[in-house]
């Protein structure tokens, strides 16, 4: 039995991955989880794209950084156990991967991991719009097991700041873990 829930991170190339970033330091504050991450060749070269903070802010912040080019490392084995697994954000290459089987690098071999064990894979897919091809490898994947939650504006809980929309991003994910979001604004209803 773990003590710690272990908690895979893939980056994949997709725009917005300073998502990553706010889901990575979200996480580093529950005790209780162990985060691994691996960041794709590509999600390096958007880092240097659209951020200003170094990438190091991101892997600093990891208990452990895989190199996603290492298939041999624990996390591509179903023998480690982990919670599963967030793409953040994925890629329509990495969600056509993942929707596949074809485990090219360690993003989307650990993804194949644990959907086979039968563990959560949440995808954040970032495109839009959305072809034919996008839209049937979504089903794909979620026919496979993974849960999709695309990072979508939302109104209903008033948020004011860029800040506001990503971390009701964040908290979507982290409730697919049964964490609690530590900023998050749930729908509480209407009257």
């Amino acid at each position: 039995m773990e003590s710690k829930k272990r908690i895979i991170v893939g980056v994949s190339g997709a725009t917005g991955v300073q998502l990553a970033l706010y889901l990575m330091r979200a996480l580093a504050g529950y005790d209780e989880v162990e985060t691994h991450l691996v960041v794709s060749d590509g999600a390096k070269k958007t880092w240097e794209l659209e951020c200003q903070e170094p990438i190091d802010e991101l892997l600093d912040l990891a208990d452990v950084v895989h190199d996603s080019h290492n298939l041999a490392a624990s996390i591509s084995s179903g023998s480690f156990v982990t919670s599963g697994m967030v793409v953040m954000p994925c890629s329509m290459k990495t969600l056509s991967s993942i929707a596949t089987g074809y485990a090219d690098n360690l993003v989307s071999r650990a993804a194949d991991v644990c959907l086979k064990e039968g563990r959560r894979v949440v995808l954040v897919p970032r495109e839009m719009p959305l072809g034919k091809i996008h839209v049937r490898n979504m089903l794909a994947a979620a026919d496979a097991g993974c849960v999709l939650v695309p990072p979508m504006l939302t109104f209903y809980n008033g948020p004011i700041t860029l800040d506001d929309q990503i971390y009701h991003v964040v908290g979507k994910v982290l409730r697919q873990f049964g964490l609690e979001p530590k900023v998050f604004h749930a729908w509480e209803g209407a009257e």
